[in-house]
């Protein structure tokens, strides 16, 4: 099984709860809106990780700065498709209009023989919780309903 590893910042506006999401980058994701969103996550490295700092390397990959600091509550985790995620939640800001995600390489169009980078996330965005569980992957949905009942006063 793969571990994978997350961070889902979420903070209080006007508008209510939202949460910072970011949307795939690459070829496959360019026109998918809802269900192309994820939680800025990645794969744990070693078996015997720290998962919240794993949390907070890929935070800093995808998105091209350091991890907000603050307190952090575990959201838990899921099973899919053969991949466990892990996902933790912070209460905190940042600016989701000036990332810079890390990149991968891809043969694009497929069979060309033609290798083309693009960046691992496109664009990140603060949405609410409500928007979140149309936006996210179906395998990232549960992790909002979480923080959504672990918030409820």
């Amino acid at each position: 099984m793969i571990d994978s590893s997350g961070l889902l910042l979420w903070r209080r506006s006007s508008r209510g709860i939202e949460v910072l999401l970011a949307h795939m980058g690459g070829p496959y994701f360019t026109k998918k809106d809802d269900g192309g969103w994820t939680i800025p996550k990645g794969i744990v490295e070693r078996d015997d990780a720290d998962l919240e700092a794993e949390a907070e390397r890929e935070f800093a990959e995808e998105l091209g700065g350091p991890a907000p600091t603050g307190p952090t509550m575990s959201l838990g985790s899921t099973t899919s498709g053969g991949k466990r995620i892990h996902v933790f939640a912070r209460s905190s800001d940042f600016d989701a209009d000036h990332i810079v995600s890390n990149t991968f390489d891809l043969e694009w169009p497929p069979r060309s023989g033609r290798t083309q980078t693009f960046p691992e996330v496109d664009r990140a965005a603060w949405v609410s919780i409500d928007v979140a569980e149309t936006k996210l992957a179906k395998n990232q949905r549960a992790f909002v309903g979480r923080l959504r009942e672990a918030l409820d006063d």
